[in-house]
């Protein structure tokens, strides 16, 4: 497959008691076909993977790629501090119709490098699945180094990393190893338009969730070569970049699509509702994001 463009980490949205709501979670997967997002990312970190049930995992996999119908690919979170379980996340994501797997680096339990070469390559012989590489070292301990990614990337079912560590110099190492076989996402949105002008070929966003057709229009800039405009877009997101930082995401991200008649803003414990303090701030995006969403010229969808 073809990873390129803005890649959104969609939320996972819940009711007012706590299921899944797979109504909002339809409305979202059409909002983003329709704004030209390139490809969902179900069940992330942004979509509270880590506090899903088995069930909960398969069924909101199922939905989201039934109801997007090949108009858009799926790609299933995958993530465990257990290869095992990591490789039966990936087989499940697999019955259930995702176009790849996103497989963040094992938490908790801080593997060294050759630890993290036996588990990728174990869940891409396993996977039957493009499995795309992801290192969130803020939020997992663990850290997939540059060298190591290199050895991954000789692998023929791993095709691409999603990078989160905002270091420009990290991302130039990467970006040595980018090939029409292995694809350099960024993973940070504040530092998203540095990589893609350095050469990364999209992004996995956060703030796409709420933007989705700026972010589209965004990429496509940066994809073209289009520098002062897709600098001029970036610099008029960077309130939205500095209010989803506010609090643990997605707290800050749910809390402004419940404003947005999206979904109710349902987490998940121990995760908890923006705190009143910072829904001023945070607020304050929703203004720009209805003024812009409408009025982005010259998208491509296809």
């Amino acid at each position: 497959m073809h990873l390129q463009g803005s890649i959104c980490a969609l939320v996972t949205p819940f009711d007012l008691d706590g299921r899944l709501d797979l109504e909002a979670l339809a409305a979202l997967v059409d909002w983003h076909v329709d704004a030209g997002t390139s490809a969902l990312v179900i069940a992330g970190s942004t979509g509270e993977a880590a506090l899903l049930d088995d069930d909960e995992y398969t069924r909101l996999i199922a939905a989201a790629s039934a109801h997007a119908a090949q108009r858009i690919p799926v790609i299933a979170g995958i993530g465990s501090p257990s290869t095992g379980k990591s490789r039966q996340l990936a087989r499940s994501a697999r019955a259930q119709g995702a176009a790849a797997v996103l497989a963040v680096t094992p938490y908790y339990v801080r593997p060294t490098q050759r630890g993290l070469l036996d588990h990728y390559r174990s869940i891409a012989e396993s996977a039957e699945l493009p499995v795309i590489l992801y290192n969130v070292p803020g939020r997992t301990g663990c850290d997939l180094l540059p060298d190591t990614v290199a050895q991954l990337a000789a692998h023929p079912g791993i095709v691409g990393i999603k990078e989160a560590v905002a270091d420009p110099a990290r991302m130039a190492a990467l970006l040595q190893l980018a090939s029409d076989d292995f694809t350099v996402l960024s993973g940070d949105d504040p530092t998203a338009l540095h990589a893609m002008r350095a050469g990364a070929s999209g992004t996995i966003s956060v703030a796409a969730n709420v933007t989705p057709r700026r972010f589209a229009r965004l990429c496509e800039l940066a994809r073209d070569g289009a520098h002062a405009e897709a600098l001029a877009l970036d610099l008029g997101l960077q309130a939205l970049y500095a209010a989803l930082g506010v609090e643990s995401n997605p707290i800050p991200v749910k809390w402004l699509l419940e404003r947005m008649g999206r979904l109710h803003g349902s987490l998940r414990p121990p995760l908890h509702r923006l705190s009143e303090a910072h829904h001023e701030i945070v607020g304050a995006c929703l203004a720009d994001i209805h003024a812009h969403e409408a009025t982005i010229p010259g998208l491509s969808i296809g």
